[in-house]
């Protein structure tokens, strides 16, 4: 028996009442009967007893319940263990149907004798050959596909913002100085005058530009060369397309 099953089959606690009385009986009996003041701290003493008693009982009560649950557990863990123990010989019952089919094969393959070419239980090589063929011509095809299909092209938008110096430069002649910029992967589009102020307009003009070919940092180099008519550049927008 286990300690748990002990503490619970404990009932020594429940009769702890008459061994007090039986002590207390014994006392007077050697050393006289008690004053009303130790009755009445024995009298506190037994309320004591009986509250401790009354705890004792309800801890009783929670072993029980653990023993209970132990139990449980205990059974769930031997009928999972019965499951496990199981479990290998049934997958043992595959393989020995395995084993024969196996044992089937490989007489076939003793006895073949002359009729190896009948039987042909890996294919030929000839069968491999033209397998290896037909993939050759297939990786062949999409590299040659792949190869057509045109590159593409990673361009952006971009809107300059041209200053000239004051109100009396002449806003066409500028315009025209921006305009012949010209290089590989660069086009210019539409373009506006942009009040500045004090009379002054600016140049707003847009372009397309190829990202590997043209930067904007050639083009403000290219275009603040007309320093007679453009005072600095500035870029507005930048927007891949």
């Amino acid at each position: 028996m286990s300690g748990l099953q002990c503490l619970a089959a404990e009932n020594i606690w429940f009769d702890k009442q008459r061994y007090d009385e039986a002590e207390r009986r014994f006392y007077e009996g050697v050393n006289g009967p008690s004053t009303p003041q130790q009755q009445s701290s024995s009298h506190g003493g037994d309320q004591e007893l009986v509250s401790r008693m009354k705890s004792l009982e309800l801890e009783n009560q929670t072993l029980h319940k653990v023993v209970e649950n132990m139990r449980a557990a205990l059974q769930k863990l031997e009928s999972r263990v019965a499951m496990l123990e199981k479990s290998p010989a049934s997958a043992a019952v595959p393989c020995a149907k395995a084993a024969p089919v196996q044992a089937v094969k490989q007489v076939k393959v003793e006895n073949g004798g002359d009729d190896d070419d009948d039987l042909d239980l890996f294919g030929s090589d000839e069968e491999d050959e033209e397998a290896a063929r037909i993939k050759q011509e297939r990786v062949e095809a999409y590299t040659a596909k792949k190869a057509k299909k045109p590159t593409l092209i990673a361009k952006s938008s971009i809107l300059l913002d041209v200053k000239p110096w004051d109100d009396e430069t002449d806003m066409a002649k500028l315009e025209e100085c921006v305009r012949s910029v010209q290089m590989d992967g660069l086009l210019w589009g539409a373009s506006k005058l942009v009040p500045v102020g004090y009379g002054i307009k600016k140049l707003q003009i847009n372009c397309v530009v190829e990202d590997d070919k043209v930067g904007t940092d050639i083009l403000e180099e290219e275009i603040t060369k007309f320093e007679d008519f453009v005072q600095s550049v500035d870029v507005a927008a930048f927007n891949k397309i």
